[in-house]
């Protein structure tokens, strides 16, 4: 059982600020969430499933991957940045904005290269990417890519800048940069979309970038954390700390993204120019609250993790933790699972059908949802043992893992797409994560042994039945009411009864994970008590 005087004890040293980061960055990661999720609706009523969404879905492949890649919070160019510069900025240490300008410099030379090189080989990467595309989707998406090619540049200054203000403290900006992003979409969207310009998306996304790399620069430039000037110093020792850290992480975060080239390489052979599109709106139904539970369960776990392998006589309560941390991502994540594969069809009727979006593109959008919410839970489990791998030094075992699974991936695409079609490709994604998950678990288990495997496979074994039947009794309630209308308006009858049905199928995975007393199900369930308390007693009227 998770003892709240263990939770006390381990966060004794900086847990207030820990966690109260952890609120900040949840909370901005919400918003932008949100606002990342307002965009693609709008996307969704402006494009549909036409071949324009296509071909930028293709064409944003490479420069998106390097915008998450070393532009991305928690990427290479930013966890290399905060390691480095948090030892230089200790007291008596040299100030860190000569070596900053100069990796941005060094690596604005060679990202500058990058961009040059998707400029002038837009047609090859396109072609490398959806082979299979017509005609028209593969001339689109190579004009759209060579719009979208400064993004390589640009991923990298972000990068740079996150790790450095995240490195003084300031986390705010960095957590509200993709915000900045998607509010310079909408605004192209809104304010051109009516024009019918092909390339309009691709220009959406050049100027978001653009917006995200200038909100930073200010801040920088105030805090001496460099400024917009050249630097050539680049045989400094923090240069090349920097180097060493950044290159293996940018190779196993690499390896992870390859899966989506694999993937886009079999969508484009299915019949149409939809599927493509498909793939990218199913995902975001997924990755969005996947994105938030991420930066809930993260974000305070990782510090912990390091801080408990970093002493050996503190590896019982790191065993615990490591079974906490699982735990609770499995409760968190098999409910959201099941609303997702239960209600796919109203859930996606409700985000896109409207504009060019239409119907039978919402049945095989929902197809796609359901696939991949089958492996959501596998997906951040998976997340959060790499994560101890990390704490435990130990980068080399995700990395094999990944290449492993990049091999995998083929394979179950290969197989799967025949017989599934383009569902085939996400329960293929799913297959890989549930086998990646259970590769880690086996190798984690050599290098710590004692974690309680079997104590957490009996407890989510009951919690998983209970889990199939709350989404079966889900969605039979929305079979069941989906042709009463209301006010009549299809979209507000799916909203209303899609709410009551995961209201009930909820209602039941709360009911029946109580009733198992899992130790973790009793801590959060405390937790949230805790939490309403304290917001109904600020609410309260003070008494004199």
């Amino acid at each position: 059982m998770i003892e709240e005087s263990a939770t006390q004890e381990s966060s004794a040293l900086p847990s207030r600020s820990l966690l109260s980061v952890a609120g900040l960055v949840a909370g901005a990661t919400l918003l932008s969430k949100g606002m990342g999720f307002i965009r693609q609706a709008l996307i969704a009523a402006v494009y549909g499933s036409g071949p324009e969404y296509s071909a930028f879905s293709i064409a944003y492949v490479l420069p998106g991957f390097l915008l998450i890649l070393l532009g991305g919070i928690n990427g290479p160019f930013h966890s290399a940045i905060v390691s480095i510069l948090k030892k230089q900025r200790d007291p008596g240490r040299e100030d860190p904005t000569v070596w900053l300008e100069a990796i941005s410099t060094l690596v604005g030379c060679l990202l500058l290269a990058v961009t040059l090189g998707l400029w002038w080989g837009a047609d090859w990467v396109v072609r490398l990417n959806a082979p299979g595309a017509s005609p028209e989707v593969h001339a689109l998406a190579a004009a759209q890519l060579r719009i979208m090619a400064p993004l390589a540049l640009l991923s990298g200054w972000i990068g740079i800048g996150f790790g450095a203000l995240n490195a003084a403290e300031h986390y705010l900006l960095p957590a509200l940069s993709p915000l900045i992003s998607s509010l310079a979409v909408i605004g192209i969207l809104v304010t051109l979309g009516w024009t019918g310009i092909p390339t309009l998306l691709a220009w959406g996304v050049l100027i978001g970038a653009i917006a995200q790399w200038l909100a930073q620069v200010p801040l920088q430039m105030r805090l001496g954390l460099g400024r917009l000037r050249l630097c050539f110093e680049w045989g400094s020792p923090q240069v090349r700390a920097v180097g060493l850290l950044m290159l293996p992480a940018v190779i196993s975060s690499g390896m992870i993204h390859i899966n989506v080239y694999v993937d886009l390489f079999f969508a484009s052979f299915v019949p149409g120019d939809r599927t493509i599109g498909n793939l990218g709106y199913a995902q975001l139904l997924v990755q969005t609250p996947l994105g938030i539970l991420s930066n809930m369960v993260l974000v305070p776990l990782m510090p912990l993790y390091a801080q408990l392998a970093g002493d050996g006589s503190r590896w019982p309560e790191l065993r615990q933790r490591i079974r906490q941390g699982l735990m609770v991502t499995a409760i968190l994540t098999l409910p959201l699972a099941m609303v997702l594969v239960a209600l796919a069809e109203p859930i996606v009727q409700v985000a896109y059908q409207r504009g060019r979006f239409a119907p039978e593109v919402t049945q095989e959008v929902a197809a796609l949802l359901m696939a991949y919410g089958l492996g959501m839970t596998c997906y951040l489990l998976r997340d959060v043992l790499v994560r101890i791998f990390y704490a435990l030094e130990d980068g080399a075992t995700p990395l094999h893992i990944s290449g492993l699974a990049i091999g995998l991936n083929a394979l179950l695409d290969f197989l799967f797409l025949p017989t599934f079609g383009a569902p085939g490709i996400a329960l293929a994604t799913a297959g890989v994560n549930l086998m990646a998950l259970i590769g880690l678990g086996i190798r984690l288990h050599r290098r710590l042994p004692g974690i309680p495997w079997r104590e957490m496979g009996q407890a989510l074994l009951p919690l998983l039945g209970i889990t199939t039947l709350a989404g079966a009794l889900s969605h039979w309630l929305w079979t069941q009411l989906r042709s009463q209308q209301i006010l009549g308006s299809p979209l507000i009858t799916a909203a209303l009864w899609a709410g009551l049905a995961a209201g009930i199928g909820l209602s039941l995975f709360a009911a029946g994970a109580l009733y198992l007393r899992i130790p973790e199900v009793n801590w959060l369930a405390a937790r949230i008590q805790t939490r309403l308390s304290k917001i109904a007693s600020r609410r309260s009227p003070s008494r004199p």
